[in-house]
């Protein structure tokens, strides 16, 4: 019984794991790419290392060859003199730097060797970032999509958005009219106006024919 029932709080916890994974993917992918770019940096650096390193070997061979070469002329000489001395000096200094030339060499093996598997190692990376950010695009697209379709608006609100658009627009209306009523108020003649323009009594207000009456 008990063994049941520790499998089933086990598959309980797997199953609420799983859900909080699901509910947060978004970011958890988002950590995970990040952690892949750290990733990617550490390899691209340990690539360049080595290629500096095998660099620097390389320059480091070279001028051995050449106080090599420089010694072998100078120990024939020597030899050619009668100074067998110092062409035994030459020899073994020469000796010496041969045993570094050759270490050298190994080593510029093992660093092309490391090279050539390090490339290897930061493209593969590379490429998997590549689909991966392709695919990390996608997932958001997909993702703004079902949010999208989760959403349901409510129909009464709706509704109800309309009713006060219908009654913002009827009152409007309202105030439009009544400001119409109340400039054509402001203009209506008065009723001396009104005599004054029938031509009873003087005009209340000068008017171009007077005008050009008067002067003449």
């Amino acid at each position: 019984m008990m063994k049941l029932f520790s499998t089933l709080l086990r598959g309980q916890s797997a199953a609420a794991l799983e859900e909080l994974a699901d509910r947060h993917a978004m970011p958890l992918l988002d950590q995970q790419m990040r952690d892949a770019q750290a990733s990617l940096a550490l390899a691209q650096r340990a690539l360049a290392t080595a290629i500096a390193e095998d660099v620097q070997e390389g320059r480091r061979v070279a001028s051995i060859l050449t106080r090599i070469e420089g010694l072998e002329g100078r120990c024939k000489e020597a030899m050619a003199a009668g100074s067998d001395a110092l062409a035994l000096d030459a020899a073994e200094v020469i000796a010496g730097l041969e045993a570094e030339r050759d270490a050298g060499r190994q080593a510029q093996a093992l660093f092309a060797s490391e090279i050539g598997r390090l490339r290897m190692h930061v493209a593969s990376i590379a490429r998997r970032m590549s689909e991966l950010n392709r695919g990390r695009r996608m997932a958001r697209v997909a993702d703004a999509v079902e949010r999208s379709r989760g959403s349901r608006i409510d129909p009464d609100a709706l509704a109800d958005a309309e009713a006060t658009l219908s009654r913002l627009r009827d009152r409007q209306a309202r105030n439009e009219t009544a400001d119409t009523v109340f400039a054509t108020l402001q203009h209506e003649p008065s009723t001396e106006e009104r005599l004054s323009e029938a031509g009873f009594g003087p005009p209340l207000r000068p008017t171009a024919a007077a005008i050009l009456a008067r002067l003449k």
